[in-house]
């Protein structure tokens, strides 16, 4: 593998910083199975309480999150809806389905990441024999770094009330959503029974999200965690890490998003690349001319990863790439297009 000297394939990809280790290292524990982890019933108190719900409950990832989440709402022949682009149903390895017998219901994104609310509503199920019972919509905010309005949301919950669908939230950036839309995260979360919150993105711990909501949506979630195998014992050494991570790492999101519009507004000025707006800490690329292919090898190998799929490129700002990184990328970038495609 090509070494990556300045990484923006994705927020996970950062490292505990020395004072996060140091809160690990000294973290008190017992087994959160038996819940008895002061650390990680810590976490999930302080979690619950910041986004205005009864209870939170620690799970390895953000996929096994939404799949708990979506299996505490849905039963077997249950349906959910999402969108064509959401994280649960695209980048979950079907898990609703296979592990859930969950169908999805997949709905085309507007380019604002939205859902049409028409097409939601169309896509509810009347009470058949021959359907499948629609019983939860999904969101997710932010979604391909664009942030959902908060009367959008409102209007969502008003939809799926009106037709008794619960409602999730894949919050897996939620923070980034809070900063850039100037909105606080109980705002957001009220309108959800259930909301997943990743802390190994921008936050930068190393593992681990946290699912909250009320507490009889939380206990089957708990049941359901460890069916999935992800009932951890002395957990609290990484709960510490995202009990510190929520304690200093979310206003400086902000920075993560002003280097973002500053690595779009760089990008942009090449004809060859088509950036799309920047909202958040993702920077979306689109290769207009020349090899696409090509573009991604010589960026790799002169030390830049960023993450690409059939000439689409997604660059990601986080707490282990700053202004120096980004000017060394834009470098490369200038020394690659000045002459491209003709080099």
């Amino acid at each position: 593998m090509t070494w990556i000297a300045h990484d923006f394939r994705s927020d996970t990809v950062t490292k505990p910083s020395e004072g996060m280790r140091r809160a690990m290292a000294e973290a008190e524990v017992g087994d959160d199975v038996y819940g008895d982890d002061p650390t990680v019933n810590r976490l999930q108190e302080t979690l619950a309480a910041m986004l205005g719900r009864e209870a939170g409950l620690f799970l390895p990832s953000g996929t096994q999150s939404n799949l708990a989440a979506l299996m505490s709402h849905c039963g077997r022949g249950d349906e959910y809806i999402a969108g064509m682009a959401a994280h649960c149903y695209v980048n979950e390895a079907g898990g609703a389905a296979v592990l859930g017998s969950i169908q999805p219901q997949p709905i085309p994104n507007e380019p604002d990441g939205t859902l049409s609310l028409e097409a939601v509503a169309a896509a509810i199920k009347p009470d058949d024999i021959h359907f499948a019972r629609t019983r939860l919509l999904a969101l997710e905010n932010t979604i391909g770094g664009k942030v959902l309005p908060l009367d959008y949301i409102e209007k969502a919950e008003a939809l799926a009330r009106q037709h008794g669908l619960g409602m999730h939230l894949d919050g897996a950036r939620l923070f980034n959503a809070v900063v850039a839309g100037g909105v606080s995260a109980q705002q957001i979360a009220s309108h959800f029974d259930t909301i997943s919150v990743c802390l190994s993105k921008g936050l930068g711990a190393p593992l681990g999200s946290v699912l909250v909501g009320q507490r009889d949506l939380i206990e089957r979630a708990r049941r359901i965690r460890k069916m999935l195998g992800g009932g951890m014992r002395q957990a609290g050494i990484v709960a510490a890490a995202g009990l510190y991570a929520l304690e200093n790492n979310i206003d400086r999101l902000a920075e993560d998003h002003e280097n973002a519009k500053r690595l779009g507004e760089g990008l942009s000025q090449y004809p060859q690349l088509k950036v799309e707006p920047v909202q958040t800490n993702m920077v979306f690329v689109t290769v207009v001319e020349g090899d696409p292919q090509r573009f991604d090898d010589q960026l790799r190998e002169n030390g830049i990863g960023v993450h690409s799929r059939y000439g689409h490129q997604r660059w990601v700002t986080h707490l282990d790439v700053g202004k120096k990184d980004i000017d060394a990328a834009l470098q490369v970038v200038d020394g690659l297009l000045t002459h491209w495609p003709d080099a």
